[in-house]
């Protein structure tokens, strides 16, 4: 999987590079070039350029069928190793069964890689058709440029890329209704999770036999989007730069949708640069923690954020198991999920150093915003991200990269290489804090 990543940002590279793709004479620089393909591919959203006047139309297609290639690209690897993993049988019995019958394998594929586009396609094109429709009759958007409008936005919104056809992204569209709650609804849905997704339309109405895998996406995601809706509102609900102005509703509207767009969204509707530093703090927060499993979300994911709050409140009550909806959860999940958390930490860790030792007199709070959103593939920026040196913005596609292909194939590692030991050393106890 990093291997294919990496060439497809190489291919984007090279095509973003050629003359007709931008607007002015000539083609992009390398750098720049480097830069959106990664952002796009890494479905992620920072920029070092204005999208809107900076790339020309076919500019514009390339980054969008970027984004739909790392989407759905990211989105079926991480699917179908998630199934290899969770599947009842295990692997050395599903390879047996593939040398038996070498349909098998193929086939379990191909239905999965054709449920997953199907899905993709059904959700994006509702959205295009609400924001396309919106723009041509409220807006007077010529119909060509509003179809355009609404296909990229979609694309953008389902994976989760937040690349967008305005200088300001949605804040001219903060008070409508109908731009600003399709583009999130995609942004939901594409970040939930398609394991999610196929086991809810199977059993939507049967909550209790919902695996835990979706209990913790679910309810996890309620808790998240709840947490960023009343955070939102209350912190910024007098700020004269951002909610102050807007009526009841509209402000209600404006903390619906940036509730949800850090948890990997990437488009905002207020200026994240004038928000207050109490909405910034839980805004890191809910980018770090991210999306569901196996979708075009980034971050270390809401069921590893939620597990180990689940093995703290087992710790604090002093039981022997961690159970969630009447079951256990085994030891080596509990490790896989500290590890990526952990892992995370100092991956941000490092690139908040690193920004800071490349840049002059950058702010901490301005960089560690910066790297949390590249990490967690978010797109949401202070505006520091295009005034970088080259070797910061290197290290922020480094981040992308890390952050969208990092986190999936550490888990799946993990759980791939757990193998049953015979033996066991004698236990002793260190001091713990």
């Amino acid at each position: 999987m990093p291997i294919a990543f990496i060439i497809a940002i190489a291919i984007g590279t090279l095509l973003l590079m050629v003359p007709g793709a931008t607007r002015a004479p000539g083609g992009a620089p390398f750098l720049t070039a480097l830069f959106t393909s990664a952002s796009a591919v890494c479905v992620t959203g920072m920029a070092v350029v204005d999208t809107p006047t900076y790339w020309s139309g076919l500019g514009q297609v390339m980054i969008t069928v970027l984004v739909q290639v790392g989407g759905f690209g990211i989105v079926t690897g991480a699917t179908l190793l998630t199934m290899l993993i969770s599947d009842r049988m295990g692997l050395r019995t599903r390879l047996l069964a593939r040398a038996e019958d070498q349909s098998l394998g193929l086939g379990n594929v191909r239905g999965v890689l054709v449920r997953v586009a199907a899905t993709m396609l059904i959700f994006e094109s509702i959205v295009a058709v609400f924001v396309a429709a919106r723009l041509r009759l409220s807006y007077d958007v010529p119909f060509g440029s509003a179809v355009w409008s609404g296909i990229f936005h979609s694309v953008s919104s389902f994976n989760n890329a937040g690349f967008a056809l305005y200088s300001d992204s949605l804040i001219g569209f903060v008070t409508d209704w109908w731009i600003c709650v399709p583009l999130t609804v995609g942004v939901l849905a594409g970040g939930i999770g398609f394991p999610v997704l196929f086991e809810l339309a199977r059993r939507a109405r049967h909550p209790r036999r919902w695996s835990m895998h979706t209990r913790l996406t679910v309810w996890g995601s309620l808790v998240l989007t709840a947490v960023g809706f009343f955070t939102m509102l209350g912190f910024e609900w007098s700020n004269p730069r951002t909610f102050g102005p807007l009526g009841v509703m509209d402000k209600l509207l404006a903390a619906f949708v940036q509730g949800i767009m850090p948890r990997s969204g990437g488009l905002n509707s207020v200026d994240f640069l004038a928000m207050n530093t109490e909405t910034i703090a839980v805004t890191n927060a809910l980018m770090f923690i991210g999306g569901g499993s196996a979708s075009t979300a980034g971050g270390i994911k809401v069921t590893t954020f939620f597990l180990l709050a689940f093995v703290i409140w087992a710790e604090v009550k002093g039981e022997p198991d961690v159970t969630v909806g009447r079951r256990r959860v085994a030891d080596a999940v509990q490790r896989q999920a500290l590890t990526v958390a952990l892992l995370g930490v100092a991956v941000v860790a490092t690139g908040v150093l690193a920004l800071i030792a490349l840049t002059d007199g950058v702010a901490f709070d301005r960089a560690l915003f910066e790297v949390i959103s590249a990490f967690a593939t978010v797109g949401l920026s202070m505006g520091l991200t295009p005034t970088l040196p080259a070797g910061a913005q290197l290290v922020l596609v480094v981040l992308m990269f890390v952050g969208r292909v990092g986190t999936v194939a550490v888990a799946s590692a993990i759980a791939l290489n757990t193998r049953p030991v015979l033996y066991r050393y004698p236990e002793e106890r260190p001091i713990v804090g």
